[in-house]
């Protein structure tokens, strides 16, 4: 079967690969899309990051370069392993794609899996990808997502990202947030505040990304700052108050200085970007204003929450879905598209068969 495979930084290759075996206890599905990930463009660019460098393998997957890339998957179930009885062949599902060690306890008695040690993500980390043909996981890590369609379903990750940083975020419905960055995952940080009742602005740069966020309702305000002071909307906007929340989804530096200044005393800063160097804090603000700032990565048990907002029709995925592409065209049309002409794009998926 075709997949991407990642040798190291920049590069990337389409091969032809043994199809994987469904073992006891795991679901084989058939690729329909796989979502290019930032975390994809940080790897191409500046990695090995999630992967393991060639020559040392992952602790648990076992695996090192090349691996197969892609983690924002959806697909058809083709076969269950033995012992594997809640699904069947022909079930749409997605995947919430962790590599955990096996005595990781995953239910929702467990609040912190995604936080143990050695934690990895299928497509970066090993145990094949999205970005292929075929893929074969554990039973646990596979969502059935029922009549989603497939190529909005591919978005389920990325979403579930949002949902877990509103819910580390700790904002409700009736405050008002203020999102850095209408990117990808920042656009749908904003879906998710919005579905939840949130009042959200959100700043960003580029023209056509804060048209999109207009286009598809999940910003209530949007600010260039470029020509307007951030932080002195956000108080206009409230009151004098400043806002309640915030969310860092850029790693610029001036993003995260803004949303300081922006939030009110007390408020709530949550860091969703992952950042290639360090950051830096005026802890004046942090102290005298007693801002509490937090982390947050991936999701825990996020996934049945998210693709609930999707089915009841509180998300739609669908205007944010930018192109479809092939496998072969996956650094030219994919990756380059992404790096160079990032504001033209917001998600673009692959179909491996293409």
């Amino acid at each position: 079967m075709k997949a991407a495979r990642y040798y190291d930084r920049g590069d990337i290759r389409v091969e032809d690969i043994q199809e994987p075996t469904v073992q006891p206890g795991t679901v084989g599905i058939d690729v329909a899309y796989c979502g290019i990930c930032g975390t994809d463009l940080h790897e191409y660019l500046d990695g090995p990051i999630f992967v393991p460098p060639a020559g040392h393998p992952h602790p648990v997957s076992g695996e090192s370069a090349p691996v197969t890339l892609g983690h924002e998957m959806s697909g058809v179930v083709y076969a269950v392993g033995e012992g594997v009885e809640d699904l069947k062949p022909g079930d749409r599902v997605v995947v919430e794609p962790y590599i955990l060690r096996p005595e990781v306890d995953t239910g929702e008695n467990n609040p912190t899996y995604h936080l143990s040690p050695d934690m990895n993500f299928i497509g970066l980390g090993g145990r094949g990808g999205g970005l292929a043909e075929k893929i074969v996981v554990e039973r646990r890590w596979v969502h059935p997502v029922g009549d989603v369609p497939l190529d909005q379903a591919a978005l389920i990750e990325p979403l579930s990202v949002g949902y877990h940083a509103f819910q580390r975020s700790g904002a409700k419905a009736g405050d008002f947030a203020l999102v850095g960055g209408a990117g990808p995952i920042g656009l749908l940080t904003c879906a998710v505040l919005k579905a939840m009742g949130v009042e959200v602005a959100v700043s960003e740069l580029s023209s056509l990304r804060r048209q999109k966020a207009l286009d598809t309702k999940v910003a209530d305000h949007v600010i260039d700052p470029s020509v307007t002071d951030v932080a002195a909307e956000v108080r206009r906007l409230t009151g004098g108050k400043g806002a309640d929340v915030a969310f860092e989804a850029t790693s610029v530096n001036v993003v995260l200085d803004t949303l300081f200044d922006a939030v009110k005393p007390g408020g709530v800063i949550t860091v969703i970007s992952i950042w290639g160097k360090p950051a830096s804090i005026d802890m004046q603000k942090l102290v005298l204003k007693e801002v509490d700032l937090r982390g947050t990565i991936a999701y825990v048990n996020s996934h049945p929450g998210t693709i609930k907002l999707v089915q009841e029709g509180r998300v739609d995925l669908a205007p944010f879905i930018t192109r479809t592409i092939g496998l072969d065209d996956l650094v030219s049309d994919g990756f380059e598209t992404l790096i160079h002409h990032n504001e033209t794009a917001v998600k673009i998926l692959v179909d491996p068969r293409l």
